[in-house]
C-alpha cells in the first residue's frame, strides 16, 4: 500500500534498501546530497549525481524518466545523518510544468508517494529526504525549491565549486507546432493523398515529365506555391549579402577550387566550393547515390561535469528544375513523388556515430526537367550550429557502399540552417558541389526562398 506525503510530514522505513524514482513532465536531473548534523557533505564524494554516480552507500542508477536513487541503508556512513533526494530541471521552472512526483520504494514494494506542489519560479528542488531517528531510518516530504541556482544550493552543503556558472539558459525553444502545419512531424496529409508510411513508402504514380507548364508542387501538403514566397532580399550595391554580416565570416572565395575526380580507394575531402563529376573510376556514371549527413552536439563544460544537449537537425532534399520548385524529401515526406529520392527517418538528437540522417538520390529516375538537388541542414527548435560540431556530408556510392567524397564543415556559425551541398546536371552529366553556407531557417518551408541564389552553377565564383 502507498502512503501519500504531503509537505512536511515523514513516515518510517523498515527495507535495507530504499529506491526514490521522480515523474518529471520536462527534462532535468536526480542527484543526492549526503550531509552529517550540520547540514554539510563531508567531501565533494558525498554528492552522488550524473558524472558521478556512486557515493558511500548511494547510487545514480539509469532507468525510466531521470533515474533511480538507490539507498543502501545499512551502507550509509554513521556520520551521514541525511541523504536528500534534488531534483534539477534542465531549463525553465517547476512554475511552467506539471508539479514533479517523488515516489519511495523499498524491498520492491512502493512505500510512499509526494506530490510537489506551490513551487513556482525554481529550478531546482529538494524533493525528499532520508534520514536517521535514533536507530530508525525515516523519510521526510520536504519540498524546498531554490530559485538561486544549482550553484546555490550545493555551495550551501558544503561542495566545492570551482568553474565558473554556466550562462543563463536561453529561453525555451518553440512548441514543435510553430512552424506551419505542413512542417509537424506528423503532417495531415490533403484529401485524396496519404502521406507516405515512415518505412516503406507507397510506390508512386506514373507521371509525365516534363509537366507542360509545371503547376506549383504539392510539396509539402498545405504548402502555397513557391511564388507565394517572398524573393530573398538582394543586397544593396558593394554590400556583402546578409549571411555575410556576422562577425569573423569572410565572404565566399573569388573563385572555385578546381573539380576533381572521385575514386574508390581515396575518398576526396572536399573543401567549400570544390566540386567532383559523379563518375566512378573508369568514368563509369553513378546511378545510385547515398547523401549522409551528420553532426555532434558541442560538449559544454557545467559547474559538475560536461554534457551535450540534443539538438534537432533535419536533412532534406530541395529538388529544382531551373529556378521552380519541384519537390522536397524531408522528414514530412520521406520520399519525393516521382520516387527518385528517398529520406531514411529523422533523427531527434543526434545520437550516435555516423550518420545521422541519410538521403539516398537513384539519379536514373530524377525526371529530365529536375538540374538541380540542393541538400541542406535545419535546426528545428532553433539551435544555431555554433552548439555543434563535426557536421560533415559524405556522398556514398550506393551500389558498393564504398564512401568517395566529403565534406566537413569547419567551426560553427550563428545559423539555425546550412546550405551542405549541390548535386546538378552539367553538360549532361551529373556533378556534386560543396556548399556549406548559413541560413536562417527552422525547416525547408523557411530555406526555400534562401536557396535561389545557390542554383546558378557559378555562385561561388
Amino acid at each position: 500500500m502507498t502512503t501519500t506525503l504531503v509537505k512536511g510530514q515523514n513516515g518510517p522505513l523498515n527495507a535495507a534498501t530504499v529506491e526514490i524514482t521522480v515523474d518529471l513532465a520536462t527534462a532535468g536531473d536526480l542527484s543526492a546530497l549526503l550531509v552529517t548534523d550540520n547540514g554539510k557533505v563531508r567531501t565533494d564524494a558525498d554528492f552522488v549525481f550524473f558524472n558521478q554516480p556512486n557515493g558511500p552507500g548511494v547510487s545514480l542508477q539509469a532507468g525510466a524518466g531521470i533515474g533511480t536513487l538507490a539507498i543502501s541503508l545499512g551502507a550509509v556512513p554513521a556520520d551521514i545523518s541525511q541523504v536528500r533526494a534534488v531534483i534539477t530541471l534542465d531549463n525553465g521552472t517547476f512554475g511552467a510544468v506539471a508539479p514533479p512526483v517523488a515516489r519511495v520504494s523499498g524491498g520492491g514494494q512502493p512505500l510512499y508517494e509526494y506530490r510537489i506542489d506551490g513551487l513556482s519560479s525554481e529550478s531546482i528542488v529538494i524533493a525528499l529526504e532520508v534520514y536517521r531517528r535514533g536507530g530508525d531510518w525515516k523519510v521526510r516530504a520536504v519540498g524546498q525549491g531554490y530559485a538561486g541556482g544549482f550553484a546555490a544550493l550545493v555551495t550551501d552543503h558544503g561542495v566545492s565549486v570551482d568553474d565558473a556558472p554556466a550562462p543563463a539558459a536561453p529561453p525555451p525553444p518553440p512548441v514543435r507546432n510553430s512552424p506551419p502545419p505542413s512542417y509537424s512531424r506528423q503532417p495531415s496529409a490533403p484529401p485524396a493523398q496519404q502521406a507516405p508510411p515512415q518505412n516503406h513508402p507507397p510506390q508512386q504514380p506514373q507521371q509525365n515529365y516534363p509537366p507542360q507548364q509545371p503547376a506549383a508542387p504539392n510539396y509539402p501538403p498545405q504548402q502555397p506555391p513557391p511564388a507565394a514566397y517572398p524573393p530573398p532580399q538582394q543586397p544593396a550595391p558593394n554590400q556583402q549579402p546578409a549571411y555575410n554580416q556576422q562577425p569573423g565570416y569572410a565572404a565566399p572565395a573569388p573563385s572555385s577550387p578546381p573539380e576533381v575526380s572521385l575514386t574508390k580507394n581515396r575518398p576526396v575531402s572536399l573543401s567549400k566550393g570544390q566540386r567532383v563529376s559523379l563518375k566512378k573510376d573508369g568514368g563509369v556514371a553513378l546511378t545510385n547515390i547515398q547523401m549522409g549527413l551528420g553532426w555532434d552536439p558541442v560538449v559544454v563544460k557545467k559547474m559538475f561535469g560536461s554534457r551535450g544537449a540534443d539538438i534537432d537537425l533535419d536533412a532534406s532534399a530541395v529538388m529544382y528544375a531551373d529556378t521552380q520548385l519541384a519537390d522536397v524529401a524531408y522528414y514530412g515526406q520521406l520520399t519525393s513523388k516521382d520516387g527518385s529520392i528517398r529520406h531514411l527517418g529523422d533523427n531527434l538528437t543526434g545520437e550516435g556515430e555516423g550518420d545521422d540522417e541519410v538521403v539516398t538520390v537513384d539519379l536514373t529516375r530524377v525526371p529530365m526537367h529536375v538540374n538541380a538537388i540542393i541538400f541542406i541542414v535545419t535546426s528545428y527548435q532553433g539551435q544555431t550550429f555554433e552548439q555543434l560540431q563535426n557536421a560533415f556530408c559524405r556522398l556514398v556510392d550506393q551500389t558498393t557502399n564504398v564512401e568517395l567524397a566529403r565534406y566537413t564543415l569547419a567551426g560553427g556559425m550563428a545559423y539555425t540552417g546550412v546550405v551542405m551541398a549541390k548535386v546538378f546536371r552539367e553538360d549532361g552529366t551529373w556533378k556534386l558541389q560543396a556548399i556549406g553556407e548559413g541560413i536562417t531557417a527552422k525547416h525547408p518551408g523557411e530555406a526555400v526562398p534562401q536557396l535561389q541564389r545557390f542554383l546558378s552553377n557559378d555562385f561561388m565564383k
